[in-house]
């Protein structure tokens, strides 16, 4: 009976196919994720010109903190089935503001009024967008 070990190089590479290894990949992921959860003005741009923080910020809305939190959560569960597991998720107590750090990509999910109030979407304006 097989566990959770990898028992010959074949199952290592079927294990590892559906990584997201590159950093675009995983944005891209990421934006499609928080859109199949209806999110409002989903933005991916690419910061690696601005700041070593990360290679790109994704920043989108929800109606509500309910929504919020569901599109984190789906954002959350599509790349953990690519083996891409955040560093670090702020915010799911009062959803009104959730981060999730991947490295490379971090994710702003608002609800609007809080999009309104920190405006990342003017304080990383400089930054060119990629087409989702």
């Amino acid at each position: 009976m097989k566990t959770g070990f990898i028992y010959n190089k074949s199952e290592l590479m079927i294990k590892t196919a559906d990584r997201l290894t590159d950093s675009r990949e995983r944005a891209v992921e990421i934006a499609a994720a928080a859109v199949d959860k209806k999110a409002l003005d989903v933005l991916v741009l690419d910061v690696r010109e601005i700041t070593t923080l990360a290679d790109y910020f994704i920043i989108c809305s929800g109606n509500t903190g309910r929504q919020v939190k569901a599109i984190a959560d789906e954002i959350d569960f599509r790349l953990s089935a690519h083996r891409s597991f955040p560093r670090h998720i702020e915010g799911f107590p009062g959803c009104r503001w959730v981060l999730m750090d991947y490295g490379d990509v971090v994710v702003h999910v608002f609800d609007e009024e809080a999009r309104e109030y920190y405006d990342l979407d003017g304080l990383w304006g400089d930054a060119p967008r990629v087409e989702i």
